[in-house]
């Protein structure tokens, strides 16, 4: 794999995506932005809740005792505190999530999944499952789907730069 940047273009001149550059940013925004809004609308449909919110269960749910601090949880879901804490408002309004306060840190507050969030999840990750499978690995081949996840792999990892200061949606 070539990891080299293409020739420059002349002092001041953007590099323009080439045709082939184009062809494939072009796929890559068309079926990122039509995967979300299947998996959007299966959730909506089926569970009353937006995809983000059933990572955000998801998350809960893998984590020790099923709490997370809001900021592991904000890095985890790539998503800013302010669009967390929203989040995390409506889960709560529904009963599927609670918040806590952190003895350790008087200004932290833990998110923690309920039980009652805990069976939502359970009844509809079979379904969800379903529209990731028939949506994406479905269409794969084992190799494409290797692929696919080397190449989102080296994309994230670009985009996550670790020094002080960074960028970062949870940052925010």
């Amino acid at each position: 794999m070539n990891t080299a940047p293409a020739s420059s273009a002349a002092a001041g001149e953007p590099r323009w995506l080439t045709d082939e550059e184009q062809r494939v940013w072009r796929a890559y925004v068309d079926a990122t932005t039509l995967l979300e809004d299947h998996l959007d609308r299966q959730l909506q449909r089926d569970a009353g809740m937006p995809h983000v919110y059933y990572g955000l269960l998801v998350t809960l749910a893998e984590a020790p005792r099923r709490r997370l601090r809001m900021t592991e949880l904000a890095k985890d879901a790539k998503i800013t505190r302010s669009r967390l804490s929203h989040a995390v408002a409506r889960l709560e309004k529904n009963g599927w999530v609670r918040r806590e306060d952190c003895p350790s840190d008087k200004r932290g507050q833990f998110a923690v999944l309920t039980d009652e969030g805990a069976d939502v999840l359970r009844r509809h990750a079979p379904g969800h499952v379903d529209a990731v499978r028939q949506a994406v690995f479905d269409r794969l081949t084992p190799e494409q789907q290797k692929s696919l996840g080397e190449i989102m792999g080296i994309v994230a990892e670009g985009l996550q730069p670790s020094e002080a200061g960074a960028d970062l949606p949870w940052l925010r």
